[in-house]
């Protein structure tokens, strides 16, 4: 029996936001495996990369929204995980980027981030959403900046530790 799930597709200039695939397995089993991937559980091993990438897939399925791979236009290339995630324990709908090694610094995260928040928006008709940004990911509070969203307290991860809970302009705000 195969679980079918559908993610819609989007487009930004540079970018394009698709379901993940198992194509993307050794994309996603390298930044798992790079210090990159350590404000966000890692590095792990390409076992539980594997299990990640499954996750992803899977939320899609199961909440019916959730993180896109991002490809590069110009080269097809994977070059991150970007979108909706809310899995159990976390406090509300959240969004959320990786980028792999080497896509950092094109703002990517800022483009595909937008896409995926006025999806979350102008689709799902969410009216708030928020990125959870570890302690010290100065990277990551960037791009959240550079959405427009706030810093608005803190939450403890019950596997990541210390987090703040950076609020997105509201719907309104942004349409």
């Amino acid at each position: 029996m195969t679980v079918q799930f559908t993610a819609p597709t989007l487009q930004t200039d540079r970018l394009i936001l698709r379901a993940p695939q198992l194509s993307d397995f050794e994309a996603v089993a390298a930044f798992y495996a790079s210090p990159r991937s350590s404000f966000v559980g890692g590095p792990i091993s390409a076992e539980l990369a594997w299990r990640s990438l499954a996750q992803e897939a899977g939320h899609w399925v199961l909440r019916g929204f959730g993180r896109w791979t991002v490809v590069e236009k110009a080269t097809q290339k994977p070059v991150g995980i970007v979108g909706l995630w809310l899995p159990e324990g976390f406090p509300e709908n959240e969004l959320g980027w990786d980028l792999f090694d080497g896509a950092t610094g094109k703002g990517y995260a800022t483009e595909a981030g937008k896409a995926a928040r006025n999806f979350a928006y102008n689709t799902l008709g969410w009216s708030t959403v928020i990125s959870l940004i570890a302690d010290g990911n100065d990277a990551s509070r960037g791009v959240a900046k550079r959405l427009g969203a706030t810093h608005d307290g803190a939450f403890t991860h019950e596997r990541f530790g210390s987090m703040q809970i950076w609020r997105h302009p509201a719907a309104e705000a942004c349409a």
